[in-house]
């Protein structure tokens, strides 16, 4: 199997799993549509593809630094609570179809906001640290042109998984009524917040252990 097909695997099978970028992607594409949906999903695959160049670079040894990793776990918690609390503050004021200028989401600006909910996390990096190195030791990657075509199908993985989440949510978003999108952004908001305290816990009990 060439190192672009497991790529494509690991960045899709990554991204689909359930975490607070996924529900940012989700709630976002209910409430402001496809474009604006993908945007998200394009900055967490841009992060992926990035993280995944630094694991095969070796930055993950930095993480064995304790204070950097709990700094920056830290950070990360900060940022996905802030996000949740704004989208939980929002399902009490979602009006279908009667946003505001200001209130509606531009693309840039949901794929920055996902940049910074996915890169906060230095578990990130760890993780591609050691899917890397496991796929090293299978021989899937044993000179740079497979190293490169390894990373490269990890970015459009995770973008195509993305990119038909966003579509699915964006499907389902206009069948969905006020009360329904109020609920999800309740949810939305409540997942962020615990997964910003999950992630605020490990890294105090990083400092502990």
């Amino acid at each position: 199997m060439s190192a672009l097909v497991v790529g494509l695997g690991l960045g899709a099978f990554v991204a689909a799993q359930v975490g607070p970028v996924s529900l940012l992607c989700a709630r976002t594409s209910m409430r402001h549509g496809f474009v604006v949906g993908a945007a998200v999903g394009a900055g967490a695959a841009l992060v992926d593809l990035l993280y995944a160049c630094l694991g095969v670079a070796g930055v993950a040894a930095l993480l064995q630094v304790t204070a950097l990793r709990v700094g920056l776990g830290l950070v990360g918690a900060g940022v996905l609570v802030f996000l949740g609390v704004r989208t939980f503050r929002s399902a009490f004021r979602v009006r279908l179809g009667a946003e505001t200028d200001d209130e509606v989401v531009a693309p840039w600006s949901a794929l920055r906001t996902a940049v910074a909910a996915t890169a906060s996390n230095p578990l990130t990096i760890a993780s591609w640290a050691a899917i890397f190195s496991a796929a090293a030791v299978a021989a899937v990657v044993v000179d740079v042109a497979s190293t490169v075509e390894l990373v490269v199908g990890v970015g459009i993985g995770s973008l195509a998984w993305f990119t038909v989440l966003a579509a699915a949510f964006t499907f389902a978003g206009r069948r969905v009524g006020t009360r329904g999108l109020a609920v999800i952004d309740g949810v939305a908001g409540l997942g962020l917040i615990v997964f910003g305290g999950v992630l605020a816990v490990r890294s105090i009990d990083a400092t502990v252990g």
